[in-house]
């Protein structure tokens, strides 16, 4: 007696949506690209927003400082509010709402006359992108059947290293050729262009059974993020964590986070289920996101000093040499799936940690005068790294949940992506001041005395300071000074990557079995990540979507 071939799962994703899901893709990467972008191209303009006018603004480095830190404050406190917003409200009108704040607050910045404008209106951009950010991914998970999502979110991913690349190279020929505000100009067309695509192309998708509203989650978790987030970026500022500044709302902030951790296991209705959190591979997944970018945004960050101040390159060349990182990401990422597929998300993502720790180690050994190739081979090898580690952990985070939570799962994604940046600049820039203060020191002694303090903030400082006053003696020492720091930032980069990357042998899953899971029964640990979640939500009975996802009304 034979038995009869099993056949294929019908379609989630209705036919109409389905033929156009590249589009739809390159609709999202459009508005990605230009949310990622304009943090990256910002810190090419810097020096020149900070000259006097009628060049720039006359911005102090506390205003340049809080140009940035506004828009991360903002963007990071709200993205979980506004992932929820998605889910409840629907993902495209979050998208759209997000796209037009985002794109007039880019106006706006464009044609700021102070320093204080521009800080408020970066703040508002913030506000755009936390509620367009979160949504992509969401919209992403609901217009993709389950195999082809890894693929999917490969191309996401590899779509924020490529703005994380091309953001100083654009801001450095823009720089060139027009006014600091141009900078900001450039995002308002790429906004109209994603936005009428977005229209035409998205389609609408939400949470088809909500439930009720949590406003008590939702004010402590603003509350909570955005303290932290504020005394993290003030510790950083002040090289100085234990500062009362610091260290009072980063206290808050944790003390508010964990109120709304037992407000939410308590409540009828929570915002954020924290059941999610016993899921191994959700949990685990969520950390690494939060390591990686912790120490990548770390090094990143004196990765500009070391191109234009310790070798001399300009803002322009010191972009095009953050290139084989994004190329890497852009050949590898989109083809992490197949890497899963073969030896596991536990030996890809081990393997790409193992990758980037490599590239750490690499810049320990960085001197003023190695071959630039050496750098380019590292900003590849790490990019290949990253490729490998962000697919694999973002599949997972988002498989982990219902498809109708896509909204909250894509905050959280991004919610510890950015905290963990937050923190690797914080940390680590505040452990590169330290150092370096500390190596410059006794060679400052020859500046005079009411400018010692300020000659010691950083390099930048120092060589202003030393070209100014003609005392050419300290500039030698300072670059050791920095490179010696820049060392032991990457030291600790590395053994931190390492940590994750031994997170990841030991609570990743390895391979998974090709056969699904019986009608109806829980996805085990070792399969959470590559099996559809039970949806709570009954299903369409019709034919065209017997699938656990939403109806197809729905998306």
């Amino acid at each position: 007696m034979t038995t009869a071939p099993t056949a294929p799962p019908p379609p989630r994703v209705p036919e109409a949506i389905h033929r156009r899901r590249w589009a739809i893709l390159g609709t999202l990467v459009l508005a990605l690209l230009v949310v990622v972008l304009d943090n990256s191209i910002l810190n090419v303009a810097m020096k020149t927003i900070a000259t006097p006018a009628p060049v720039g603004l006359g911005a102090s480095q506390s205003d340049l400082e809080w140009s940035i830190n506004s828009y991360t404050l903002v963007f990071a406190g709200l993205l979980f509010t506004a992932g929820l917003l998605g889910d409840r409200f629907g993902r495209k009108r979050a998208l759209l709402a997000g796209m037009t704040v985002f794109g007039l607050a880019s106006l706006f910045s464009a044609l700021a006359q102070t320093p204080g404008e521009l800080i408020g209106y970066r703040a508002v951009m913030g506000l755009g992108a936390a509620f367009a950010m979160p949504a992509t991914l969401a919209i992403i998970m609901n217009v993709f059947e389950r195999h082809e999502q890894p693929k999917a979110i490969g191309i996401w991913t590899g779509a924020v290293g490529l703005a994380i690349a091309i953001g100083p190279i654009t801001g450095g020929v823009l720089i060139e050729h027009f006014w600091w505000g141009s900078v900001f100009l450039i995002n308002v067309p790429i906004v109209l262009v994603a936005m009428v695509a977005m229209v035409v192309l998205v389609p609408e998708s939400k949470d088809p059974n909500p439930g009720r509203l949590d406003p008590v989650g939702v004010l402590l978790s603003v509350v909570g993020l955005v303290a932290l987030i504020y005394g993290i970026i003030k510790g950083g500022e002040l090289a100085d964590f234990t500062a009362a500044e610091s260290l009072v709302p980063t206290l808050v902030g944790l003390l508010v986070l964990v109120g709304f951790v037992l407000f939410e296991k308590r409540t009828a209705h929570p915002a954020l289920d924290v059941t999610w959190f016993r899921n191994k591979i959700f949990s685990t997944s969520i950390v690494v996101i939060g390591v990686v970018f912790f120490a990548l945004m770390g090094v990143s960050f004196f990765g500009v000093f070391y191109t234009q101040s310790i070798r001399g390159y300009s803002a322009l060349q010191a972009g095009l040499l953050m290139l084989p990182l994004a190329v890497a990401q852009l050949i590898f990422a989109p083809r992490a799936r197949l890497v899963v597929d073969r030896f596991g998300i536990r030996a890809t993502c081990a393997g790409g940690m193992a990758l980037i720790t490599v590239g750490f180690l690499g810049y320990t050994v960085l001197g003023a005068t190695t071959p630039i190739w050496v750098l380019i081979v590292l900003g590849f090898l790490m990019g290949a790294g990253m490729a490998h580690v962000m697919p694999p952990v973002t599949v997972a985070v988002m498989s982990s949940l219902p498809r109708e939570k896509a909204g909250a799962g894509s905050a959280l994604n991004n919610t510890f992506r950015q905290v963990g940046g937050s923190l690797g600049v914080a940390v680590l820039g505040a452990v590169l001041s330290a150092v370096y203060r500390d190596g410059v020191s006794g060679p400052l002694d020859q500046l005079p005395a009411d400018l010692r303090g300020k000659a010691g903030e950083s390099l930048e400082a120092t060589l202003a300071i030393a070209e100014r006053t003609h005392l050419t003696g300290v500039i030698a020492p300072a670059r050791d000074s920095f490179l010696h720091a820049m060392h032991v930032v990457s030291g600790l980069s590395a053994g931190l990557t390492a940590v994750g990357a031994l997170v990841a042998v030991f609570l990743l899953p390895g391979r998974t079995p090709a056969a699904p899971a019986a009608p109806g029964a829980p996805a085990g640990p070792a399969d959470t990540a590559a099996t559809e979640p039970a949806d709570p939500t009954p299903a369409d009975p019709t034919p065209a979507d017997r699938g656990t996802g939403p109806r197809p009304a729905k998306i």
